[in-house]
């Protein structure tokens, strides 16, 4: 008797709480945010994980959302679903969870290692290692791409970017996992697995960043943090912090679209055809994979007032998920063939996989630059990935990728 009581008092699963992990592992997410983008773009969600928040899940309001950091703060409640900060946490402020000022001078210093000139000065060291990679890849012999591929290329970025221990280099994949996996506010031992991790990646960084203290500077992040007047003195927690944006935001995104790209074109095969013709069609087939891997499904904003959007109430401490994934496919913006890839579409390069306004992502030239290059050197070699069994995705509405892909690749 007292089960029955329980199921009737336990509130029911909302279909469109889209927060729910297995719509990411299973591939389901595409209903549930199509009928949001028709019926309810500003939907309140009143129970989930995660608490009560708002979807954003068209185009125009999560434009109207980023405009406005004042209204919606990325510092108050940070910038997941998870509160990954209650009282007993230890708080790691990174600068894309801070708002102005603090967050335009930190932005400020890291923003040179992306610059158009930096490009071009990584992107011969980018094509090298990337040739070295697909050169030692099996012809017509199973292999997982998400490993041998993806995070091989982005872990040596990284490696490169911080000026960190090549040999340690697969560190920087470990802590980016647990760092980016929200699912663990669920379960007080992960949680505080994680912190573990989180305190092991500080004290590596903290002994890279002493070794540079003093010495001149070098086009690395950590020696531009130390040469700036808005980094140089952040404590222990704000330099972690940051570390782990910086980690999570240049290793997920990119591996993951990066092994989007070897899926989607696999699933899209004329899309394929017409770039293997056509290899002048790279640059904006790279802007709309990006498009429709969207690698970070959501990012969340807490308002600081009462306001209102699209009509809808919104009251100040309000929780709202951005979700990108589902603008990334808005229909008014993209099309009815919005669930495709397009390899000519004429506006990909409007999606909002990076972000909007002044958090848009500083790093978003170098992952253009990595996926472009990796195309290219495909291309060069005649490549063709052929997937031969269905990816293990990522089970978690924050990051949005892959633990595997079993692929073959052959000439064409």
């Amino acid at each position: 008797m007292m089960a029955t009581l329980m199921q009737a008092t336990a509130p029911a699963v909302d279909p469109f709480d889209v927060s729910r992990a297995e719509l990411y592992r299973d591939d389901t997410w595409h209903a549930p945010f199509a009928q949001l983008r028709a019926e309810a773009p500003v939907y309140r969600c009143e129970h989930s994980d995660y608490g009560p928040y708002w979807s954003v899940s068209t185009y125009k309001p999560i434009v109207e959302v980023e405009s406005l950091p004042e209204i919606y703060s990325s510092e108050v409640g940070g910038i997941t679903l998870a509160d990954f900060i209650p009282e007993s946490d230890v708080r790691m402020p990174m600068f894309i969870a801070r708002d102005r000022p603090v967050h335009t001078g930190q932005r400020r210093t890291v923003a040179p290692a992306f610059t158009p000139s930096e490009m071009v000065r990584m992107s011969d060291d980018i094509r090298r290692r990337t040739a070295e990679i697909l050169d030692s890849l099996p012809w017509n012999t199973r292999f997982d791409w998400v490993d041998t591929v993806s995070i091989e290329l982005t872990t040596q970025m990284l490696a490169i970017l911080f000026d960190f221990p090549w040999e340690d280099r697969r560190k920087l994949t470990f802590w980016s996992d647990w760092a980016g996996d929200i699912e663990l506010v669920k379960n007080e031992e992960l949680r505080k697995q994680r912190l573990g991790y989180m305190y092991e990646c500080g004290a590596y960084f903290q002994n890279l960043w002493n070794a540079k203290v003093g010495q001149p500077q070098t086009p690395d992040l950590i020696s531009m943090m130390i040469h700036s007047d808005a980094m140089s003195h952040m404590d222990h927690f704000e330099f972690i912090g940051n570390l782990i944006l910086l980690i999570v935001g240049g290793n997920d995104t990119t591996r993951n679209s990066m092994t989007a790209l070897a899926y989607g074109l696999d699933r899209f095969p004329d899309e394929r055809a017409k770039l293997e013709a056509d290899p002048s069609l790279i640059p904006n087939t790279t802007q709309e994979i990006i498009r429709w891997q969207t690698p970070l499904a959501h990012m969340r904003r807490t308002a600081t007032r009462d306001t209102e959007l699209m009509g809808q109430t919104i009251r100040e401490g309000d929780k709202l998920a951005l979700w990108y994934i589902s603008a990334n496919r808005d229909e008014s913006v993209f099309g009815p063939d919005a669930d495709k890839i397009v390899v000519d579409r004429p506006n990909a390069r409007r999606h909002l996989a990076f972000g909007h306004g002044i958090h848009r992502c500083v790093g978003a030239r170098l992952a253009e630059l990595q996926i472009g290059i990796l195309m290219e050197e495909m291309a060069k070699r005649r490549m063709r990935v052929n997937v031969v069994g269905e990816p293990t995705r990522v089970a978690a509405c924050f990051v949005h990728g892959y633990r595997q892909l079993p692929v073959e690749i052959s000439r064409y």
